[in-house]
């Protein structure tokens, strides 16, 4: 025979729970067991937050699209081809949260799309991006001039002392190289 025991509640809690019980579960005790079961099992506190709801996914993925959508525009009036790093920016990592309330008047289309700092950061990337090919190609042609100019050395050995280096260059490339450089 199974024994039963009384446990006190709140008259509201107690409706609630016989209505939940009722709609899921054959009877009270299997319920609360099931319950205490998933707590357990799971490792979790029932105080504890599981993640974002759904009203909050759907507004991340608006921010998302609204972000996609600015990044293309930015490209298309910019002519710049997407880079790894705005993919990563786009795809991977969401978007900081303002702290200030915005305004009934914000929620407007129309308005400025690198309010949201998720937006600035991806203009700051698309920024640093360019800035990084240049350099890039910057450094492929000091690189090739260097090397050009390394070819144009010649060692001649003295019978006295020690070996010197002697540049084959015209005076002309050497003063034109010369300046080039100091312009970087």
């Amino acid at each position: 025979m199974k024994t039963f025991s009384n446990i006190r509640f709140k008259k509201a809690t107690a409706l609630k729970f016989q209505e939940f019980s009722r709609k899921f579960f054959k009877t009270h005790t299997e319920a609360l067991q099931t319950m205490l079961d998933f707590f357990h099992y799971n490792e979790i506190s029932p105080l504890e937050r599981f993640g974002p709801t759904a009203r909050t996914l759907e507004n991340l993925i608006k921010k998302r699209f609204n972000a996609m959508a600015a990044i293309m525009k930015e490209m298309d009036n910019r002519g710049i081809t997407p880079t790894k790093a705005m993919m990563e920016l786009l795809f991977e990592h969401a978007p900081q949260q303002n702290k200030q309330q915005k305004s009934p008047s914000s929620n407007k289309r129309d308005a400025p799309v690198k309010d949201d700092a998720f937006f600035k950061s991806a203009f700051e990337t698309i920024e640093l991006q360019k800035e990084n090919t240049v350099m890039k190609q910057n450094l492929e042609q000091l690189q090739q001039q260097f090397m050009e100019t390394l070819e144009k050395i010649e060692v001649t050995k003295s019978s006295f002392g020690k070996s010197k280096l002697y540049l084959n260059m015209k005076l002309e490339d050497y003063t034109q190289l010369k300046e080039s450089l100091k312009t970087i």
